[in-house]
């Protein structure tokens, strides 16, 4: 949470300093005719981050795209913060490149005085990606949905659903009832409660606004970003670790029934186990997410694949279709995460019988 504020005061910095963001027009040479549809590269440019919002490509092959900043650190110079325009096109800017190719695809180097790439000292890239923008804008959502859910609670107190209660409160009371108190208990759930609301309604709306393509800020793949994933299941993992109590840490160093003997095993088996399961949670959501916008993808690019109108009724049809899929999965992959979420942490809290 700290990170995003910085993240977050740094982006209304410099919107301040540029006056706004600004669309850029990209000027891309002219396709051959002959030029194979490279879809793999297509696919891959929609579900990546990226330093740019790409909005359309024009007729004339010219790229429509939202700047974002740049805001990166080196020991050498500092601080800096500029637009990511002025890296377009493997453009030099005070040193900076934003590589195309190879392994560091995508990510800011630095740019020696002879040209070439000092590989080994990257800079700290700190920039307002677009899964940032995205991932700010849903939680900037949330913050409306549940204040407003608050006034209206202050307003009309504990009454029959009106407006926004109507919507959120089944939820609200979904998540208490059958994953919280089912897993963790009546007795110890409240402390864990807004933990696991605020997974919940993160990971949902993050998937909902991701099925919706245009405009900005919608459409970043926030959820199908592994780091995002990452630091989700590490507050899982750090809740669940500083939640446990005697029991926990007797069944990992010292487990009941089992020889002295066995313990040199055993041991490193349950902290492999302790490790395992958050990466198992990020893992699900990550792959489950990507998955679901790649195929999305495959099938619209069927139509450019095959170069025929008559593709078109069946790829759209088929895409149609798994957006119904899509959308039973942005709310199955919230309640998995947070069900396992309360699940792990009930491991923890549990008593000695």
């Amino acid at each position: 949470m700290k990170t995003i504020f910085i993240k977050g005061s740094l982006f209304a910095l410099f919107l301040l300093i540029s006056g706004g963001l600004r669309a850029q027009v990209q000027e891309t040479p002219l396709e051959s005719a002959e030029e194979k549809f490279e879809s793999s590269s297509f696919i891959l440019e929609h579900i990546a981050d990226s330093h740019e919002w790409h909005i359309l490509t024009t007729k004339s092959k010219k790229d429509v795209a939202i700047p974002l900043p740049v805001i990166v650190w080196s020991k050498e110079k500092g601080l800096d913060i500029f637009s990511s325009r002025k890296l377009f096109k493997g453009q030099v800017y005070n040193g900076y490149m934003l590589e195309e190719e190879g392994d560091l695809q995508g990510k800011i180097v630095k740019v020696n005085p002879d040209g070439t790439i000092d590989e080994k000292n990257l800079p700290l890239d700190l920039s307002i990606t677009k899964s940032v923008v995205g991932m700010l804008f849903a939680a900037l959502m949330g913050l409306w949905l549940f204040i407003s859910l608050s006034r209206s609670y202050k307003k009309t107190g504990i009454s029959h659903p009106r407006g926004i209660q109507s919507f959120l409160e089944p939820i609200i009371l979904f998540v208490r009832d059958d994953i919280a108190i089912a897993n963790i208990g009546e007795h110890k759930y409240e402390k864990y409660m807004p933990y696991l609301l605020t997974v919940f309604f993160f990971i949902l709306l993050n998937n909902l606004l991701g099925m919706i393509p245009y405009p900005p800020p919608f459409g970043a793949n926030v959820t199908g970003n592994i780091a995002v994933t990452f630091v989700l299941a590490f507050l899982t993992f750090v809740i669940t670790q500083f939640s446990g109590n005697r029991n926990y840490w007797k069944h990992i160093f010292a487990t009941p029934g089992v020889p002295f003997w066995l313990l040199p095993i055993m041991i490193p088996v349950e902290i492999i186990g302790v490790v395992s399961k958050p990466f198992a949670l990020m893992i699900r959501l990550f792959a489950n997410i990507s998955a679901g916008h790649i195929v999305i993808l495959s099938l619209v690019s069927l139509i450019f694949i095959f170069r025929s109108i008559a593709v078109a009724p069946a790829s759209i049809l088929l895409v149609v279709f798994m957006d119904c899929i899509e959308l039973f999965v942005a709310f199955l992959q919230a309640y998995v995460f947070t069900l396992l979420s309360a699940l792990f942490i009930s491991m923890a809290v549990e008593e000695e019988h």
